[in-house]
């Protein structure tokens, strides 16, 4: 039987997997390493300050946080003020604060799992929540240039960030979001989103494939099925969140080899309220029978190895294991 990882490799190069890969089976992720967004600090019913200045709430009965952006609470509210207004937070933290995430790096077994870091919110969303969707839309039109600056910031910010996880926790994979669409649209057309984001994303994946990391799992819960050929050359191995809204057995067909797909199970769909056994297993068995045993891993799109509800993600893994014994 083939180790986690192993198997992994095995669907990633369309060579013969010996099961599915279950879900996110195949990374341990280092979620105990300190960060400074709101991700570390936002908890149901809690509204928020993050190092970034930028405020986040979390009703009571929603399934997450999401920045304020009334004029009060804004922190960008004219991109000709960015550098003044835009203040990156320290990316240095006390060795106390490291070691719990250390201690878990130190207890994987990196032949059996990748070790992964966890890095959220990605690139394009930094820019929404720091000045709101409209207006990074619009600035993106009217004000490319100093977009164009904004984001090389964020990027040092998150180089900067990245070398204190390498030189601390060594990973050999990175889980890393950004949202990039509707589940319709992506939200950039191919031409924009290769004008502003691929070089990007072509320094940040670059820097961590140049410093050790084999494996990076992008999520992007969207329709992004346009942006594929630009997640290829970034370097991103997985897409993660992938919905069926992309046609997931074209793109296999199209960019398998190149790309592995992680989801089309459709989180909205299976993990709420009233949810059963029996819609799961349904919605598993149509996944895993229409993507196949390769390049595709059967995965709730949620951006986690966890439901929004409690024994969601379990009850997929146990059907994918049934699937997994039925289709090898």
């Amino acid at each position: 039987m083939l180790t986690k990882k192993q198997n992994l490799i095995e669907t990633m190069k369309g060579g013969n997997p010996d099961r599915f890969v279950n879900q996110f089976e195949f990374i341990d992720l280092i979620l105990e390493a300190p960060m400074h967004t709101y991700i570390s600090i936002a908890s149901p019913g809690t509204t928020v300050k993050d190092g970034w200045g930028i405020t986040f709430t979390w009703p009571e009965g929603q399934i997450g946080a999401f920045p304020v952006q009334d004029d009060e609470h804004r922190v960008l509210k004219d991109i000709t003020e960015w550098k003044t207004y835009v203040k990156a937070p320290s990316v240095e933290f006390s060795e106390a604060e490291w070691a719990p995430a250390i201690a878990h790096a130190n207890s994987i077994d990196r032949d059996e799992q990748f070790a992964g870091v966890f890095i959220a919110p990605g690139i394009f969303e930094m820019t929404h929540h720091l000045m709101g969707m409209e207006d990074a839309m619009a600035d993106l039109y009217e004000e490319p240039e100093l977009m164009h600056e904004l984001i090389d910031y964020l990027v040092e910010y998150e180089l900067g960030y990245a070398r204190q996880l390498i030189d601390h926790l060594h990973p050999n994979a990175i889980f890393h979001h950004d949202d990039w669409g509707s589940q319709t649209s992506s939200f950039l057309s191919p031409e924009m989103f290769r004008e502003f984001l691929l070089p990007a994303y072509k320094r940040v994946y670059g820097f961590w494939k140049d410093n050790g990391v084999e494996l990076i799992v992008h999520h992007s819960d969207s329709y992004a099925a346009n942006l594929v050929p630009s997640m290829i050359e970034m370097g991103i191995d997985i897409w993660q969140g992938v919905m069926t809204s992309n046609d997931i057995p074209k793109l296999i067909g199209q960019y398998g080899g190149q790309l592995t797909f992680m989801g089309g199970i459709n989180s909205g769909e299976v993990d709420r309220p009233g949810w059963s056994r029996e819609e799961i297993a349904e919605h598993v068995r149509e996944a895993c029978h229409a993507n196949g045993k390769l390049h595709f891993i059967p995965n709730l799109t949620q951006g986690g190895n966890y439901g929004s509800f409690p024994g969601v993600y379990d009850t997929a893994s146990e059907e994918i294991e049934k699937m997994s014994k039925e289709m090898f």
